[in-house]
């Protein structure tokens, strides 16, 4: 499995965010082909007390690491990588990487 994760940071304008990103970007988002499974949250906390890193995540879930790059290659992914710019005005960090299973690490561990 390989995850795309997408930070956003506060933009100037939350509740233009919160609606372009609800009622444009995800939807534009679900077209990605290969997409085994999307999941987005604005209730953002950190583990101590302070003030939320970031404003919105983002995941998405491809079989592999090819799978993702075509999906960001199309058309489709083309058109949501050029939506950010119309909502995303705090700024964003994307990131991906391979998804390890959780029985790996006890395996690990236990050798």
């Amino acid at each position: 499995m390989h995850r795309l994760l997408v930070l956003y940071n506060e933009p100037k304008d939350p509740a233009h965010f919160r609606k372009h990103y609800v009622e444009t970007h995800v939807p534009l988002a679900r077209k990605l082909s290969g997409a085994k499974a999307i999941s987005y949250s604005f209730d953002v906390k950190p583990l101590d007390a302070g003030k939320p890193p970031y404003f919105c995540v983002f995941e998405a879930d491809f079989e592999n690491e090819a799978s993702l790059m075509s999906a960001l290659g199309s058309k489709e992914g083309q058109a949501v990588a050029g939506d950010v710019s119309n909502f995303a005005s705090g700024g964003v960090t994307m990131v991906h990487f391979a998804v390890g299973d959780a029985l790996d690490w006890h395996r690990l561990e236990s050798t």
